[in-house]
């Protein structure tokens, strides 16, 4: 089975929008798809109860208040993580990762809360270790805009501390899609082909990464 969490400590990261959108991703691809929310708000959950009976089936976990009760037969398991994520819960939850996307905002106080959750994820073991594999995307970047290319910058260069470089892979872009397809609990791979074309566009480094053998450890 394959899991990815979706993870930063940062409320208001988009952490939600991302998972629901890998989650949907997957599901189109016509595989068997479980997306578990770790967050009391159940915004992902919420989410799927608006999805629409004709799409591909998404089974809902509440991880928050029943556990990851995983339903047999998952071959992709997608963790939408809570904000104020540390220590011995930021362990357990790394843990039963493959996979981490770490979605960051461009604003200043999200750069410093992305220095502090980073050296905090790399004191995990599994990381140290490379048992699981880390990459960053820029979320609701805005194209042209200061704060988009300081944040990407940034990203681009950062390092764990054994120097081990954390892939930057993509500009998920500020964008209504997202919003207009959740209220019908869709992802941008399954509305409106046409105006999400460069949506989808800026998501194809990430989806590209998902599927090939870089982003599962060894």
């Amino acid at each position: 089975m394959r899991t990815i969490l979706v993870l930063n400590s940062k409320g208001g990261s988009g952490k939600t929008t991302v998972a629901i959108n890998i989650a949907g991703f997957f599901a189109d691809r016509g595989q068997a798809v479980a997306l578990a929310d770790f967050d009391v708000q159940h915004s992902s959950l919420d989410w799927l109860a608006s999805r629409e009976a004709d799409r591909p089936e998404i089974k809902g976990i509440d991880a928050a208040n029943h556990g990851l009760r995983v339903p047999s037969g998952t071959e992709i398991l997608v963790m939408d993580a809570p904000a104020a994520t540390h220590g011995e819960e930021l362990g357990a939850l790394v843990r039963r990762a493959q996979t981490i996307v770490i979605p960051v905002i461009p604003s200043p106080v999200d750069l410093r809360a992305a220095e502090r959750f980073l050296s905090d994820l790399a004191k995990v073991r599994v990381v140290e270790r490379h048992e699981v594999k880390v990459a960053t995307v820029a979320n609701r970047a805005r194209e042209g805009t200061q704060a988009t290319a300081e944040l990407g910058e940034y990203l681009e260069q950062l390092k764990l501390p054994n120097g081990r470089k954390l892939p930057f892979l993509a500009n998920l872009r500020s964008s209504v899609n997202y919003l207009r397809a959740a209220e019908r609990g869709l992802s941008i791979f399954e509305f409106a082909p046409m105006a999400t074309a460069p949506d989808r566009e800026c998501w194809s480094p990430l989806t590209k990464w998902l599927t090939s053998a870089r982003s599962v450890p060894e």
